[in-house]
C-alpha cells in the first residue's frame, strides 16, 4: 500500500515549532541559554521525528483483497551478549543478532513487511552445569521480556530452558510464561544426543501443553555426522544436517508415541519440518512392510503431521504447495530466519504461490501464528 498522502507530525516534534517550559522562566542571560537549549533540544526532536517519519513511509503494509492484514514472523533469532558470557560463547552469526542493531532491524522488518517477530535463541547452554544453567537461562529470559516489553508492538519472544536438566525447564518455562509474558518455549532437536522423544523430557512436555503455549523446534546440526559425510564443499553440516536433525527429531516423537502421550502439544517445526513432510508416506509404509519394527501407534504416522505446525521457509512456491498438501494450509506459519539471508521475501513467497485462498494466505501471513501466540489483532 502506498503512504497515507497525510504529512505525519514527527514523534517528538513540538507542535508548530512551539518550544515548551515550565512556569519558573528565567531573565536575562539564563534565560536566553534556557531558550537556546530548548529550541536546540527541538531542532534534535524534529531531526529524530523526521527520521522515523521517513522509515515509517518506507513500512510496507501487506494487503489481500483490499484489506490490510497483521503479519508475524515466527522464526527470527537474537542473541544476549551477558549470558553468553556466562559460559564464554562467541556470537553465533552477524552482528545484527543484539538487540542493540534494533534499528536496522526494524527498517528489515518494515521493508518486507513484517509487523511482528517471534524472537528465539538458538540454544549454546545444553552442557552447562545447574547452577550456570539457572543463572543464564534467567538473564536470558528477563532480558527477552525486557526487550519485548519495550518494543511490544514489534517483537514477542520464546523463553529459553535449560532441557538437560528437566525439573529445572519446567521451571523456567513457568516463570517465563507466567511472570515474564513470554510466548512459548524454543528448542533443539536434541540434547546432548539424547532425543526428545525420550521419557526425561516429558514432564517439559507436560508443562508446555498444560500451559498451551508453542514449542519451536529449531535444528542444531547431526554433530554425530559432522565429523565424516557432512565434510566438504556446500556447508553440508547446515545445507544437510539442520533439516536432517529435524526430520529424525519429529520421527522419533512420532514413533515412540510422545505425540500419542501429549496430543494437545502445540509444536512448530523449523525450516518446513525438515525432510519429514517430503516423504512422508514411507513413515506408513513402514508399518506395512516390517510390522515387528514399529510399536503400536493410534494413527497412522502420516495423520501426526496434521497435527504439528511449520514455518515456511521451503524456498519454492511448489514446495510451499506440497508442505500445505501433506499437512494442511492451517498448520503453516511464515518464517525468515533473520538475520540470517536465507530470504528476505517470505510474504512474497506465500502471496505468490498459486491456489492458496486469500483466507489461507492471510492465515499463514499472521492469522494461526498470532493465534498460537497469543497476539491480539
Amino acid at each position: 500500500m502506498d503512504p497515507s498522502p497525510q504529512t505525519p507530525i514527527p514523534v517528538g516534534a513540538p507542535p508548530s515549532g512551539i518550544v515548551f517550559v515550565d512556569c519558573d522562566v528565567p531573565t536575562g542571560t539564563a534565560a536566553r541559554k534556557t531558550l537556546a537549549a530548548a529550541r536546540l533540544q527541538a531542532a534534535q526532536a524534529a531531526e529524530r521525528g523526521s527520521a522515523q517519519a521517513a522509515q515509517r513511509s518506507t513500512r510496507r503494509d501487506v494487503a489481500i483483497g483490499g484489506k490490510r492484514i497483521k503479519t508475524v514472523d515466527v522464526h527470527a533469532h537474537c542473541s544476549i551478549p551477558e549470558a553468553m558470557a556466562l559460559m564464554s560463547a562467541t556470537l553465533p552469526g552477524p552482528h545484527q543478532l543484539l538487540f542493540s542493531k534494533v534499528e536496522d532491524r526494524l527498517q528489515a522488518m518494515d521493508e518486507q513487511g513484517i509487523d511482528i517477530e517471534a524472537l528465539s535463541i538458538n540454544p549454546f547452554w545444553y552442557k552447562a552445569e545447574r547452577d550456570v544453567a539457572a543463572a543464564l537461562i534467567k538473564i536470558q529470559n528477563e532480558k527477552l521480556a525486557e526487550f519485548c516489553a519495550a518494543n511490544k508492538e514489534r517483537f514477542v519472544a520464546f523463553a529459553t530452558v535449560a532441557l538437560q536438566h528437566p525439573d529445572l525447564a519446567v521451571e523456567q518455562l513457568v516463570y517465563g510464561v507466567k511472570a515474564l509474558g513470554l510466548r512459548g518455549v524454543s528448542v533443539v532437536g536434541s540434547v546432548n544426543g539424547e532425543e526428545l522423544a525420550a521419557e526425561k523430557f516429558h514432564p517439559v512436555w507436560a508443562k508446555a501443553e498444560e500451559l498451551g503455549v508453542l514449542v519451536f523446534l529449531h535444528p542444531q546440526g547431526t554433530a554425530e555426522l559432522e565429523g565424516s559425510r557432512l565434510k566438504g564443499n556446500g556447508g553440508l553440516d547446515n545445507l544437510i544436517g539442520n533439516p536432517l536433525e529435524t526430520t529424525i527429531a519429529l520421527t522419533h516423537l512420532i514413533f515412540e508415541g510422545t505425540l500419542d502421550r501429549f496430543p494437545g502439544l502445540k509444536l512448530c517445526a523449523a525450516h518446513g519440518g525438515g525432510y519429514l513432510p517430503s516423504y512422508a508416506a514411507r513413515s506408513d509404509a513402514i508399518g506395512v512392510t516390517f510390522p515387528q519394527r514399529v510399536k503400536p501407534l493410534k494413527k497412522r504416522p502420516t495423520q501426526y503431521l496434521k497435527q504439528l505446525y511449520y514455518d515456511s521457509i521451503v524456498f519454492s512456491p511448489e514446495a510451499l504447495r506440497h508442505l500445505a498438501a501433506e499437512t494442511g494450509v492451517s498448520q503453516i506459519v511464515m518464517g525468515t530466519d533473520y538475520p540470517y539471508p536465507w530470504t528476505s521475501t517470505s510474504v512474497d513467497h506465500i502471496l505468490a504461490t498459486p491456489d492458496f485462498t486469500d483466507d489461507e494466505r492471510a492465515a499463514m501471513l499472521g492469522g494461526t501464528a498470532a493465534r498460537l501466540l497469543g497476539i491480539a489483532g
